[in-house]
C-alpha cells in the first residue's frame, strides 16, 4: 500500500508539472505553421455529409410509413458510411512530411482536424433523426455504420491526445528548428527531455516504443542538421579562432547533452519504479550524434592546435630571434594545414565518409609532428643569435606558464645557456655605448640635460642589473665586469648633478630679479613699441631639473625647490602675460596711421601701464597678478574703444559699398520684345530712376560725415567734426568716398556702353519717308544727343555730393568765386569728370552710339532703289508716254512693272534690330505701296483715256460703214463705251 502510495504521489506530480507545461504552450498552438493550417482547414472542409433533401419534420413513425423515403435514407446511410470508411483508410495511409519533430505535431493536427469534421455532423439534430429511422427499420447498413463510426471515435481521440500532448512541446521543437544559437538548444534540450517523460508517463498513444523512437529520432534529426548548418568546414577556418573554437565547443555540448539528457530521465524514469522504461534503439538515437560529436572534437583540437603553433611563433619569439622571415614561413606551413580541410568534397559529418576523415585527421597529425621538428630545428638556431637577453628570458618565462605545443615547450625551457650567453655580450655593447657618449648623453623631447643625462645612466644600469637579477640574486655579481659598469655609471651621475647645483644656486636668484616686460623701441615713438614677457627660458629647465631630480631622490636647493613649487603659478602669470602683450599688439596693428594720431591719448595710457611691468614689478615681487589686472583692463578698454570706431567705419563702407553699386543708368527691359518704347521714353525712364537712386545715394552720403562725428566724440569728447587731430582720418574718408563715386560712374557706363552693343532691343526708332530723302525719326543727331545726355547726366550725378570743409568732415558751404555772382558748389563732379577712365569710358560710348546709327543708315539705304517713285513727276511722265500713243501691250507692261514693285514692297521686312535699336520700318514700307499704287492708278487713267479715244473712233467708222451700206443705224448703244 505505502508502495502504491508513493506511485501515486509520484503521478500526481507529474500531472501537476505536466499541466504548467501544458499552460505554457498554450501561447505557442497559436504560432502554428500558417501553411499546414491553411491545408487542415481546406481538408476539413471539403468532408461534409450529404443529407436529402426530405421534409423530415414528420414524425418518426410517419415516415418509417413512407417506403420512398426509407429508400432515400438507407441510400444515404450508405454514402454515409462509404465515406468515412474512404477517409480513415487515407489518414491510416498519411506519414508526416518532413523529418523534423514539428512535422509531427502539424501531422496530428491535421488528423485531427479531418477527423473532428467528419464526426461533426452525426451531432446535428437532422443526422440523429435519420439513424433513428434508420435503426427502427432494422436496416443491416446502420450495424456496419455504428461500427465504422466507433472506429472513427477512437482516432479521433487518438488524434486529438496526441495533438494536445504533442502541444506541449511545440516551444521545445520551435527553439531546437529557429533558435538563433546553440545557447538556446541547450537550455531547450533538457526540458524538453523532461516533457518528454512525462509525455510518456501520461499519454496513452505516446507510452509505446513503436511511437517514442520515430519521435525521438526526429529530434535527433533536428540537432544533427543544425550543428551541420553551423559548423561548416570550408569557412570555419575563416572566423576568428576564438569565435570559431566556441562554434564547435557549443555545436559539441549541444549533441553531448542530448545523449546525457536521455540517460539522466532514463534513470529517473527506473528510480521511480514505474512499469513503463525506456529501452529504445540507442543506435537509432546516438549513432549520428555522436559521430558528428567526434567530428566536432576533432575540429576543436585542430583549432586548439593552431592557436598553440600561433602561440609559440608569435611577435615575441620574432623580436628575441631576430629572424623574421624564417617565423613567417613557418607560419605560412600552419596556415596551409587547414587547407585539406577546407577543400574536401564530401560530409565530414556523414557517418558512411568515417574512413575519409580519418585520414584527413592522420595526415594533419603527420603535418603537425612535422612542422614541431622543423621548429625545434629553428629555435636551436635562433637562440644562438638573440638580440635580447632580457626579452629571451621574459618570453621563456611566459611560456611557461601558456599552453602551447609540449615539444616545443620543453625544448625552449632548456635555452637558458643561450641566454646567459647573449646577456655577456649586452654588457660589453652598453660599455661601449657609455664611453662614446658620457659627453653628450642622448636626451628626451623637453628632458633637461643633467636630469636627462643622469636618467640615461640610471637606464644603462637598468639594462644591466635587470636580467641578472632575474638570473641570479647574488650579492657577489657587483665584483664581476658588470659590477665595474654599474660603478663607473654611478660616478657620472654623481658629476653631473654637482655640477648643475652649483650652477643653480649662482644663476637662479639673478634670474628671478628680472623684470616682467621688456620695451624693443622708445616710447616716443608710440606706434613701433614692441613688449617682449622677460622670463628666463632657463628658469623653466631648471624647474623641469629640480623635478626629474626629486624624482630621482637627489637633494635640490631651496629656492630651486620654492620655484619648483611655485611652477603652475608661473605658469599662470606667463600665459596672462602673453595674452596682454599679445591682445595690445593686435590691436595696435589693426590701426592705420591716421588712426594711431588720433588715439595718441589713448595709446599713452596704455603703454604707461604696461611701462610699469618694465621698471617696477620683477619675478620676485608679490603684485604680479595686480599688474596683469590692471593691464588688461587699460588694454581691455583701448580694445573697447578701437572696436567702436571699427564698428563705424564698417556702417560708412557699408554706405559706400551702396554707392558703388547704384545703378544711375538703370532701365527696364521691355515685356514685349518687338514693342520697345521710343528713345525719348527710353531717356525719359533712366532719367526718373537717377533721381530716385540719387535721393537714396545723397541720404547715403549725408550719413557719413555724423558717423565720422560720433567717432570723434568717442575718442576726444567733443562732436565739432573738425578735431584736428583727425585731419588725416578726415581726408582718408573723403579719398574713399571720391573712390566710390568714381567707381559707380565707370561701372555705370561701362555697363550701358555693353548694354547698347548687346542683343536685346531696348528702344525704337521709324524710318519714314521725306521726300526725297529717307529719314529716321527722331533725327540721327537727336538721338545722339538723348543717349550721350544720359551719360552726362549719370556723370554730374556727382554735383550732389558736396566735398568737405579742409580739415573737417562738415559739407562747404556754397560760395562767390572770383567775384561772379553766380554761387559755387564745391562737389566731387570736377574731380570724377576729369578722370581719365570715365572720360575713356564716355568715348566709347558716344562712338558705339555713333556706329550704331550709322549701321541703321546702311539698312535704309537698301530702299534707295524705291527713289524713282517719288523723285519723278508722275504725271509728266504718263503724259509724254500717252502722248506716244503705245500699245496696250506697253500700258500692261508698266503696269506689271508697277505691281511687282508693290508686291516686293509688301515683302519688305517691317522691323529690324540692330544691337539695341529697334528700327520700325513699318511706315516706310506703307508709303512705298501707297506711291507705287499711285503710279498704277495715274497710268491706269491714261491707259482708260486711250482706250476710249479708240472705241469712239471705231464707232464712228462703223457709222459710215452703215451708212453706205443703207443699213439704219439705231441710236447708238452707249454702254459699250468704256
Amino acid at each position: 500500500v505505502q508502495l502504491v502510495l508513493v506511485q501515486f504521489h509520484s503521478l500526481l506530480c507529474g500531472l501537476l508539472e505536466f499541466q504548467l507545461l501544458f499552460n505554457i504552450n498554450v501561447q505557442c498552438e497559436s504560432k502554428i505553421n500558417s501553411c499546414n493550417l491553411k491545408i487542415s482547414l481546406c481538408s476539413a472542409d471539403e468532408i461534409r455529409l450529404h443529407i436529402p433533401d426530405l421534409d423530415l419534420k414528420p414524425d418518426v413513425n410517419v415516415l418509417l410509413a413512407d417506403p420512398e423515403v426509407l429508400e432515400l435514407l438507407e441510400q444515404c446511410v450508405m454514402n454515409w458510411q462509404t465515406q468515412i470508411t474512404v477517409v480513415l483508410e487515407e489518414q491510416m495511409k498519411k506519414k508526416p512530411q518532413a523529418p523534423g519533430p514539428m512535422a509531427e505535431i502539424v501531422f496530428w493536427r491535421e488528423r485531427t482536424s479531418v477527423l473532428s469534421a467528419l464526426s461533426e455532423p452525426f451531432k446535428k439534430p437532422v443526422v440523429k433523426k435519420i439513424l433513428e429511422v434508420m435503426t427502427k427499420s432494422d436496416a443491416g447498413i446502420i450495424q456496419v455504420l455504428e461500427g465504422t463510426l466507433a472506429e472513427l471515435t477512437k482516432y479521433r481521440v487518438e488524434s486529438e491526445d496526441n495533438s494536445r500532448f504533442l502541444g506541449t512541446l511545440e516551444r521545445h521543437f520551435m527553439n531546437l528548428a529557429t533558435g538563433v544559437n546553440f545557447d538556446i538548444m541547450l537550455e531547450t534540450i533538457p526540458p524538453l527531455m523532461s516533457s518528454l517523460q512525462m509525455v510518456w508517463i501520461i499519454s496513452c498513444h505516446y507510452n509505446t516504443n513503436e511511437r517514442m523512437v520515430p519521435l525521438m529520432e526526429r529530434i535527433a534529426w533536428q540537432l544533427c542538421e543544425r550543428v551541420a548548418v553551423v559548423i561548416d568546414v570550408h569557412t570555419l577556418f575563416k572566423d576568428q579562432r576564438e569565435v570559431a573554437k566556441s562554434k564547435v565547443h557549443d555545436a559539441k555540448q549541444v549533441l553531448d547533452q542530448w545523449k546525457s539528457s536521455y540517460f539522466e530521465v532514463r534513470a529517473d524514469i527506473e528510480e521511480s519504479g514505474r512499469v513503463g522504461r525506456w529501452e529504445f534503439d540507442r543506435k537509432k538515437l546516438f549513432e549520428r550524434t555522436d559521430y558528428m560529436a567526434s567530428v566536432c572534437q576533432d575540429l576543436y583540437n585542430i583549432l586548439q592546435i593552431l592557436e598553440e603553433l600561433y602561440t609559440i611563433f608569435g611577435p615575441e619569439l620574432k623580436s628575441v630571434t631576430g629572424d623574421p622571415k624564417r617565423i613567417d614561413e613557418v607560419l605560412c606551413r600552419v596556415d596551409s594545414l587547414v587547407l585539406p580541410i577546407e577543400e574536401i568534397s564530401f560530409d565530414p559529418f556523414c557517418i558512411s565518409k568515417m574512413s575519409n576523415w580519418k585520414t584527413i585527421m592522420q595526415d594533419f597529425n603527420t603535418t603537425v609532428q612535422a612542422i614541431e621538428g622543423e621548429s625545434i630545428n629553428f629555435i636551436d638556431q635562433s637562440f644562438k643569435t638573440l638580440r635580447s637577453s632580457a626579452a629571451a628570458f621574459d618570453m621563456l618565462l611566459k611560456f611557461k606558464h601558456i599552453r602551447s605545443r609540449e615539444a616545443i615547450n620543453n625544448h625552449l625551457m632548456r635555452k637558458f645557456n643561450d641566454i646567459l650567453a647573449q646577456y655577456c655580450k649586452e654588457v660589453d655593447i652598453i660599455n661601449v655605448i657609455f664611453e662614446v657618449n658620457k659627453d653628450k648623453p642622448p636626451l628626451n623631447k623637453n628632458e633637461p640635460p643633467v636630469a636627462g643625462a643622469i636618467k640615461w645612466a640610471q637606464s644603462l644600469s637598468h639594462r644591466i642589473k635587470k636580467p641578472i637579477l632575474a638570473f641570479l640574486k647574488v650579492t657577489e655579481m657587483m665584483e664581476s665586469e658588470m659590477g665595474k659598469t654599474v660603478m663607473k655609471l654611478r660616478d657620472y651621475e654623481m658629476k653631473k648633478y654637482e655640477c648643475w647645483r652649483a650652477e643653480t644656486e649662482c644663476n637662479l636668484p639673478l634670474f628671478m630679479k628680472k623684470q616682467l616686460l621688456v620695451a624693443t623701441a622708445e616710447i616716443s615713438l608710440r606706434r613701433n613699441v614692441q613688449y617682449i614677457v622677460n622670463f628666463a627660458p632657463e628658469i623653466k629647465e631648471i624647474i623641469s631639473e629640480t623635478n626629474n631630480l626629486s624624482s630621482l631622490s637627489y637633494s635640490v636647493p631651496d629656492l630651486a625647490k620654492n620655484v619648483a613649487l611655485q611652477e603652475s603659478k608661473f605658469i599662470r602669470y606667463l600665459d596672462e602675460l602673453h595674452s596682454l602683450v599679445n591682445r595690445y599688439h593686435s590691436v595696435m596693428d589693426s590701426l592705420t596711421d591716421a588712426k594711431v594720431i588720433m588715439l595718441v591719448d589713448h595709446i599713452k595710457a596704455v603703454q604707461a601701464d604696461l611701462e610699469f611691468g618694465c621698471k617696477r614689478v620683477n619675478w620676485n615681487s608679490l603684485g604680479i597678478a595686480d599688474f596683469n589686472n590692471r593691464g588688461l583692463q587699460a588694454v581691455s578698454k583701448f580694445e573697447a574703444v578701437v572696436n567702436q570706431i571699427l564698428k563705424n567705419e564698417k556702417d560708412i563702407d557699408s554706405k559706400l559699398q551702396t554707392i558703388v553699386t547704384a545703378n544711375l543708368l538703370k532701365f527696364s527691359v521691355p515685356d514685349k520684345v518687338n514693342d520697345p518704347p521710343g528713345v525719348k521714353q527710353f531717356c525719359e525712364s533712366i532719367e526718373q530712376e537717377r533721381t530716385k537712386m540719387l535721393n537714396l545715394l545723397t541720404r547715403k552720403y549725408a550719413d557719413i560725415g555724423p558717423l565720422i562725428t560720433k567717432t570723434e566724440h568717442l575718442i576726444l569728447g567733443t562732436s565739432t567734426g573738425k578735431a584736428r587731430c583727425m585731419a588725416e582720418y578726415y581726408m582718408y574718408w573723403e579719398r574713399k568716398i571720391l573712390d566710390s563715386l568714381i567707381k559707380m560712374v565707370l561701372r555705370n557706363i561701362q555697363a550701358f556702353n555693353t548694354t547698347l552693343m548687346g542683343n536685346t532691343p531696348l528702344f525704337q526708332i521709324y524710318a519714314i519717308l521725306s521726300a526725297p530723302k529717307i529719314v529716321m525719326q527722331p533725327q540721327r543727331n537727336e538721338i545722339y544727343k538723348l543717349i550721350m545726355q544720359c551719360v552726362r547726366d549719370c556723370v554730374e550725378s556727382t554735383k550732389h555730393f558736396v566735398r568737405w570743409m579742409h580739415g573737417s568732415c562738415n559739407e562747404c558751404p556754397s560760395q562767390h568765386v572770383g567775384g561772379e555772382d553766380e554761387v559755387v558748389t564745391f562737389s566731387f563732379y570736377t574731380d570724377v569728370c576729369q578722370h581719365p577712365q570715365i572720360n575713356e569710358s564716355a568715348m566709347a560710348v558716344s562712338q558705339n552710339i555713333q556706329q550704331l546709327l550709322h549701321s541703321v543708315e546702311r539698312c535704309l539705304n537698301h530702299w534707295k532703289h524705291y527713289r524713282p517713285l517719288w523723285e519723278k513727276n508722275k504725271t509728266i511722265v504718263h503724259e509724254k508716254f500717252a502722248a506716244k500713243k503705245p500699245p496696250c501691250v506697253l500700258y500692261d507692261d508698266k503696269l506689271q512693272f508697277l505691281a511687282r514693285i508693290v508686291q516686293e514692297a509688301l515683302l519688305e521686312p517691317l522691323f529690324k534690330n540692330e544691337h539695341s535699336i529697334y528700327l520700325n520700318l513699318e511706315s516706310l514700307a506703307q508709303t512705298v505701296q501707297e506711291t507705287a499704287e499711285s503710279w498704277i492708278s495715274s497710268l491706269g487713267s491714261f491707259f482708260n483715256k486711250s482706250a476710249k479715244d479708240d472705241l469712239f473712233s471705231l464707232r464712228d467708222e462703223l457709222k459710215v460703214l452703215s451708212i453706205c451700206g443703207g443699213t439704219y443705224l439705231q441710236k447708238p448703244d452707249k454702254s459699250i463705251v468704256v
